[in-house]
């Protein structure tokens, strides 16, 4: 596991032949949030999962920004470098990449800014638009009360939203262990993922001029990604499928991995 040069901690939860299957987490989580899937993925595939700046296990962005040369500037472009730079360094010049919601956000920043390492994409859960004013100005605030309090309470509401509303009224173990994953995040980097997702511009135009497959992946109770807004991906894209997973929220990765695993393997199949 890279951990201490700067790069993003990665964790090889597979090891199998084939382009790899690289993973990218929400927020505010970390890679832990794919297991259930994994343990779901057929055959042998190499799968790595990656913790994005300043989460799980990872550098803080400030730090991922000095060991890139980059300005220190929260942005999901850095994150996006981040990411390839650390494939670079695994020696892995091509893989298939998927993202979830915030991780969605840094698979459309390689595909604008990398292109060449995505041979195939999957966005679960996320959308292609910039956030609206009132969002980007409610992320700020959250970041400023994260940083403020010393602690991640702010953001511990998520722990419900994320999920939709079966899952919300059947699965009380989904809602602790996110409550557990959220608290194990550590309050710079909310604050600095926060602050990166809120300038993030369009990628409808990225999703547009990839030319590899992709799936787009949703949960039909996602309130936060709805539908429509994955039907839009997949209406810009060359060559990409739509995949909507019943009585699932914003986590499909962990209300319905079994369907969700299905995609992974079928556009793995089609890279």
């Amino acid at each position: 596991m890279i951990t201490g040069d700067g790069l993003l901690a990665h964790h090889r939860l597979r090891r199998g032949t084939g382009v790899p299957l690289v993973l990218l987490h929400g927020f505010p989580l970390d890679s832990r949030m794919w297991l259930d899937v994994v343990d779901l993925l057929p055959g042998e595939p190499d799968v790595i999962a990656l913790d994005l700046p300043g989460m799980g296990e990872s550098p803080t962005g400030p730090d991922v920004a000095a060991t890139l040369g980059a300005p220190d500037e929260p942005s999901i472009d850095l994150s996006g470098d981040a990411v390839a730079a650390t494939l670079r360094a695994l020696g892995i010049d091509r893989a298939v990449v998927a993202g979830l919601s915030m991780g969605g956000y840094v698979v459309m920043s390689l595909l604008a800014r990398h292109p060449e390492l995505v041979a195939g994409a999957a966005l679960l859960d996320t959308k292609a638009g910039a956030d609206p004013q009132a969002v980007r100005d409610n992320r700020l605030r959250i970041a400023d009360e994260v940083e403020k309090n010393h602690n991640v309470e702010p953001v511990l509401s998520m722990r419900r939203s994320l999920l939709g509303e079966t899952s919300r009224a059947n699965r009380e173990d989904l809602v602790e262990r996110l409550d557990t994953w959220i608290r194990d995040q550590g309050p710079a980097g909310v604050a600095w993922c926060q602050r990166a997702m809120a300038p993030r511009p369009d990628r409808l135009d990225a999703i547009a001029g990839f030319e590899g497959p992709m799936v787009v992946v949703v949960g039909d109770e996602d309130e936060l990604s709805p539908v429509a807004e994955a039907q839009k991906m997949v209406d810009a894209a060359k060559d990409a499928e739509l995949v909507v997973v019943p009585r699932a929220g914003h986590m499909t990765t962990n209300e319905a991995p079994e369907p969700v695993a299905a995609a992974l393997a079928a556009l793995l199949r089609r890279v």
